[in-house]
């Protein structure tokens, strides 16, 4: 699995529904993981993290309106972006899944063409350099299409580590990101690295984007983690 790989959980208790979801979206380059029912959903988003959720009204048990209910009234889940699926076209369910805190609503039967376009206008908001997007920050430049980095017009030679870790920072300027958090993001959820190695890496990166000059981008939080500005 590449780390650059954006995570997208399907809910949806059709096995077909959800094999076709999964195909599609693995073949457009995200990871995917799936689940047949809120309980595993709610399962798995605590421990996998997913960046977006694609998650079915009508389900068994535990609905996906209550799913998202409770997503959305947790700190640590409330900004994972939900693209609600439904057979329900009325205007007051429309209303009513959004108002959960649902970001988008798609009426059954849809296009999985159009379904992935709103997938990545989701992603765009929170994670812009998985799908190709410019990220700026002062006069830092870093362009995830051609992996490009500048600062003051000067190109700037990163390693793929150094390049993950900037653009991690740049998509949520002022976030204070813990070593652990910067591990999952960066190296990968299965991959076993020591939480100095990130230390080592913040270093390198830091020097790279100080090499023709200019104020350290980067900031040490004691017993927290780093963050950009």
């Amino acid at each position: 699995m590449s780390v650059d790989q954006p995570t997208v959980l399907v809910v949806e208790d059709e096995m077909a529904q959800r094999e076709v979801l999964g195909y599609n979206l693995e073949a457009d380059g995200f990871r995917v993981l799936t689940a047949e029912d809120g309980e595993k959903a709610l399962l798995l988003v605590k421990e996998e993290n997913p960046d977006i959720i694609v998650l079915d009204w009508m389900m068994p048990n535990l609905s996906g309106i209550e799913v998202c209910r409770r997503l959305k009234s947790r700190a640590e889940t409330r900004n994972i972006p939900v693209i609600m699926l439904s057979a329900r076209s009325e205007e007051i369910d429309k209303v009513r899944g959004l108002e959960t805190g649902a970001d988008d609503y798609v009426v059954k039967p849809y296009s999985v063409i159009e379904l992935m376009a709103r997938v990545r206008t989701q992603l765009r908001r929170v994670r812009p350099s998985s799908v190709g997007v410019k990220l700026e920050y002062a006069d830092i430049v870093l362009d995830s299409e051609t992996h490009r980095v500048s600062r003051a017009n000067h190109p700037l030679k990163l390693g793929p580590t150094e390049f993950r870790l900037l653009s991690t920072f740049m998509e949520k300027p002022g976030r204070v990101w813990s070593r652990e958090q910067l591990l999952d993001r960066v190296w990968g959820r299965d991959i076993y690295v020591d939480t100095r190695t990130v230390d080592v890496h913040i270093g390198r990166l830091r020097k790279a984007l100080s090499q023709f000059g200019g104020d350290d981008p980067l900031r040490t939080v004691r017993g927290a983690g780093y963050a950009l500005g």
